[in-house]
């Protein structure tokens, strides 16, 4: 895991040291163990390294091939690298880096090379003698990768602060972001908070020559795979086992200890269970617990620990640690996002018990079917007769869908209840209704990036089962722009590498193309459960979920009342806010308005943080 970052100038300027090294500076906390520079002519090309694989100085970037043709700055890892090593015969190797084998293999297969790859990376490569620029990211999007391209040059790196610390790229926020934003938390590709900085999509790759840029998308999460047998409900469990194991196997790669997050859930039980079997010793288990019996899960860690007696830590917090660091937290977000400060609190305290690499059970909700929608959705199926009838009639209908009134309203007054319409409203933070009284009618009112993808992919969504139409959806949005992006952003703030094994893309194919039959969940994500079942004691798989359940409503009008409050004033000054309306909107909350949830609040205040944070007009 590192940080990467590049400048080309298409005019043949010569790059400019200083800030190529301003830029490496800006993301430090992603690499403290390295740095290193590439500067000729046009292009230069920084990396800041947190060494995982080879730990020698001879895999330190960027890293030229044996013919010293290319250069490449790689952040990420390769879990696969020593398979695709051994088909590459006719390259001389000179480390035991994954970072040497991207080279070898783009050397000799171009960006065919991505196919072999599986791993969560964002690399890029110069060619010196085409005098071209190649840009990958990883297929599930777990490593960000943002960029600015203009008539004079091309400018890319892991965070926007460092793309802003070369002063190139004016502070000026994007109105089309803010719309995302203010409906999901986070901002989707292609846009970013910032104008004129855009993130590469996810899955894809570019390839710019004499200021001409190539793009192609490689893998999509909704292209449907053929040749997998469903017709046998054991073999299915069986091969979700097989796959499961590999994903994790492949995540235990690396030269220095790696641990594991364990709440004592089903997911992180599932992936320390699997962590034993995959046999590489006793596994690094860290728990954090707390002296609140409501937020504490410690005790159901402790099963697991003791099942499959590993090295456990338990970190003992106090709930108001997450108060204490909110301001670092907030600090550490090189994009805004309404969540993520969880990840932060309980990233440091593992990193501070000195490790570098931890795995992560997040991901499972997603593939299994683990969140309500799920089941809400297939009921909406059901129910889809009642979008036959006229919209003025369906607006006095009752669906017993789980979500608040105002959602439902939306629902029933949709084309349709499919994929395309339902979820952009599931993961909705503000309703139109509130962001037309709170937000200028300049930024409002627009498609948003899930919408338009979603419906960009239309064709292949429907033909997958109906609950896979969730998983695609949530990889499209929440999951990519705010569930990974604040993992990223928020434990690399600690120089410590997260990896996800439930977003395996082998696995992801494999699940997505299973029947609603037999992955319809009897109890929450029973089709996991039963492929593993020998992993998890009975305590684990039924008890009730908790979580990071924090009373944030609560502090927000007590603790956290005037850290909010001049925010929200400030934020309120915004000329794309109106001042008013968002000042009542506050008031409102204050005296407990039952119609508005601390989360709504909590994106204004997260935003004008930012904003002031980083100098953006």
């Amino acid at each position: 895991m590192c940080g990467i970052a590049g400048i080309l100038h298409f005019d043949d300027r010569p790059a400019e040291e200083s800030m190529i090294r301003n830029m490496t500076q800006a993301m430090a906390h992603r690499g403290p163990d390295a740095d290193g520079f590439f500067i000729e002519g046009p292009v230069a090309l920084g990396h800041r390294r947190l060494s995982i694989i080879d730990l020698s100085d001879a895999a330190n970037q960027p890293f030229a091939d044996n013919h010293d043709r290319y250069r490449l700055v790689f952040n990420g890892e390769m879990y696969n690298y020593e398979e695709v090593k051994a088909r590459i015969t006719d390259y001389d190797f000179k480390t035991s880096s994954d970072t040497e084998v991207i080279l070898a293999a783009y050397a000799k297969w171009g960006p065919d090379c991505i196919q072999h790859f599986r791993g969560m990376f964002c690399f890029v490569i110069w060619d010196r003698q085409e005098k071209e620029i190649f840009l990958a990211r990883d297929r599930m999007g777990v490593k960000p990768l943002y960029y600015h391209k203009d008539d004079n040059k091309f400018i890319f790196a892991s965070e926007t602060r460092a793309i802003l610390s070369t002063g190139l790229v004016n502070r000026k926020i994007a109105k089309k972001a803010l719309h995302e934003y203010f409906n999901y938390q986070s901002v989707s590709y292609p846009f970013s908070m910032i104008a004129g900085i855009c993130q590469l999509e996810a899955g894809s790759w570019m390839k710019i020559r004499k200021g001409i840029t190539e793009n192609k998308l490689y893998w999509d999460v909704t292209s449907g795979r053929n040749g997998f047998d469903f017709s046998n409900k054991g073999k299915v469990q069986q091969r979700i086992r097989e796959l499961l194991l590999q994903a994790v196997h492949r995540r235990l790669v690396s030269d220095v200890p790696v641990g594991a997050f364990l709440s004592g859930g089903i997911d992180s039980s599932v992936i320390v269970g699997l962590m034993s079997e995959a046999g590489a010793g006793k596994p690094n288990t860290f728990n954090v617990s707390f002296d609140e019996k409501e937020y504490d899960e410690s005790h159901y860690a402790e099963i697991i620990a003791k099942k499959f007696n590993t090295n456990h830590t338990k970190i003992s917090l106090k709930p108001g640690v997450f108060l204490d660091e909110l301001e670092h937290a907030l600090d550490a977000m090189d994009t805004p996002s309404g969540d993520g400060i969880n990840t932060y609190v309980v990233s440091k305290a593992i990193h501070d018990k000195g490790m570098k690499v931890a795995l992560s059970g997040v991901g499972g909700d997603e593939l299994f079917a683990g969140y309500p929608f799920f089941r809400q959705y297939l009921d909406i199926q059901d129910k889809a007769w009642l979008w036959k009838i006229p919209t003025s009639l369906r607006k006095v209908a009752a669906l017993r869908a789980g979500v608040n009134r105002n959602r439902v309203r939306q629902l029933l007054e949709s084309e349709t209840p499919d994929i395309i319409h339902t979820y952009p409203l599931f993961r909705q933070i503000l309703s139109p209704e509130v962001e037309n009284r709170l937000v200028s009618s300049k930024i409002n009112g627009t498609l948003t990036g899930i919408q338009h993808e979603l419906t960009e992919r239309a064709e292949n969504l429907f033909k997958l089962p109906l609950l896979s139409q969730v998983s695609a959806a949530e990889y499209l949005g929440y999951t990519q722009h705010t569930l990974l992006k604040d993992a990223d952003q928020m434990s690399m703030a600690h120089s410590l590498e997260l990896r996800e094994p439930f977003f395996d893309n082998d696995l992801v194919e494999y699940v997505l193309s299973i029947p609603d039959d037999l992955k319809k969940p009897v109890y929450p994500k029973s089709l996991l459960v039963e492929s593993v079942r020998h992993l998890l004691p009975d305590e684990v798989v039924h008890r009730k979920k908790q979580g990071f359940l924090f009373p944030w409503n609560i502090w927000l009008r007590n603790e956290l009342k005037s850290f909010a409050e001049r925010l929200i004033v400030n934020m309120s000054q915004r000329p794309f806010i109106n001042e008013k309306a968002l000042l009542d909107f506050w008031q409102s909350f204050l005296k407990e308005d039952k119609n508005i949830r601390w989360a709504e609040v909590w994106l204004f205040v997260v935003l004008e943080y930012w904003l002031e944070k980083n100098n953006v007009n």
